[in-house]
């Protein structure tokens, strides 16, 4: 296969995401069709039987909860190594330690185990109070926890992997309040997004919503490009805040979650008697509505991408009007395509399962259209175009 080195890495890091899903649902039907869920609800159900009534059941939820977790993290482990740090090493975009690797890892899955054990907790605790419409009220406390965290991921989350420093004053900054009093929305903070010590990637991100809204800006981007392509990637985040797009994909997340919560309801009420549930709130069907959200997750990934990259396109606009500079942008989206080996062309499947932006020969191409229209010309007569055709800045 003639692969260049962008397309090889996909498909390699697809291919250990696939194998990590393939993984979830084995050990999910595993759990359901052995008993092994059944046995273990015993276990915990005797374990915590002693306590008073009102811990015992969301102990065992949690309990079961975390033993799936672990189970599942240690039979993915091989891929996410590979994904994690192997793959990246071999092609050039890591250098972070293997012992650092392995920090930011083991507190990412502890993260994500307290959402989930809080989140598993919080269902089952409405399914037994409430079983005929528990969905509804699961559903509201998780879309609001969704809100909460994406509040509080600038400031309480992100900092536990990276340090992050106020842009200081200059042209710099001078010209992001610009832009952003331009685009109409109050100042926004902006810092420095301390990435080097880790990977060679540069990036940019709108992040937080209030008070916690802000733009990072990492320092391999603020290194190596010039003045004029951090603009551009700076409007394109301005842009966002503009158009409101962490509050839009806020709501398109919550109809999926809705989604996952109806398919859930519908796999216990069938599982119930073929899996040897003893009712809905069962601990032991936590497979089963493990299995169920996971399955609307997959389904709903073409839309939620399709919504990601109609957002991303209207930041791409609003970006070139703010700073009317394509050069500019045309420039910085290859040369951040190339650092970052982005795919410039991928297949329709492979860009509505993974891909939340517009491939970057589209982007570009873009670009080109924009100024031809704004100059009155065909997209081929225009600047920006040659760039495309010459291969970068």
């Amino acid at each position: 296969m003639n692969e260049d080195k962008a397309t090889c890495y996909h498909r390699l890091r697809r291919r250990a995401v696939l194998l990590s899903a393939a993984w979830r649902v084995f050990l999910l039907a595993f759990l359901i069709v052995s008993g092994l869920a059944q046995a273990l609800r015993e276990t915990f159900a005797s374990a915590f039987g002693a306590l008073p009534l009102f811990l015992q059941f969301p102990l065992t939820v949690l309990a079961l909860v975390t033993v799936v977790a672990v189970m599942l993290e240690l039979g993915a482990l091989p891929m996410t190594v590979f994904a994690g740090l192997t793959l990246e090493r071999r092609y050039g975009l890591s250098h972070q330690r293997t012992a650092s690797w392995c920090r930011d890892h083991g507190k990412a899955a502890a993260v994500n185990l307290a959402f989930v054990g809080a989140s598993a907790v919080w269902m089952y605790a409405w399914l037994a109070a409430a079983p005929d419409g528990w969905w509804i009220p699961a559903w509201a406390g998780l879309v609001a926890a969704g809100i909460v965290t994406a509040w509080a991921a600038p400031v309480v989350l992100l900092p536990l992997f990276f340090r992050f420093v106020p842009l200081p004053d200059g042209a710099l900054r001078e010209r992001l309040l610009a832009l952003a009093a331009k685009a109409g929305v109050p100042a926004l903070g902006v810092f420095e997004w301390r990435t080097s010590d880790r990977t060679s990637r540069a990036n940019a991100a709108f992040t937080g919503i209030g008070r916690t809204r802000r733009i990072i800006l990492s320092d391999t981007l603020l290194g190596d490009y010039k003045l004029e392509e951090i603009e551009a990637v700076l409007a394109h985040e301005v842009a966002h805040h503009m158009n409101h797009d962490i509050w839009k994909g806020l709501a398109v997340d919550a109809a999926a979650v809705l989604g996952a919560l109806l398919a859930a309801d519908a796999a216990l009420r069938a599982a119930a008697g073929p899996a040897g549930l003893q009712g809905l709130a069962d601990p032991a069907g936590l497979p089963v509505a493990g299995l169920a959200l996971t399955a609307v997750g997959w389904l709903a990934l073409p839309l939620q991408n399709a919504v990601s990259r109609a957002h991303e396109r209207a930041a791409d606009r609003a970006a070139l009007e703010l700073t009317g500079n394509p050069h500019a942008f045309v420039s910085a989206m290859r040369r951040l395509g190339a650092r970052n080996l982005a795919e410039e062309s991928p297949a329709l499947l492979t860009r509505l399962l993974f891909h939340t932006h517009p491939p970057i020969d589209e982007r570009i191409a873009f670009a080109a259209a924009w100024e031809a229209e704004r100059n009155g010309r065909t997209a081929a007569e225009s600047p920006a175009a040659g760039r495309v055709k010459g291969g970068g800045a």
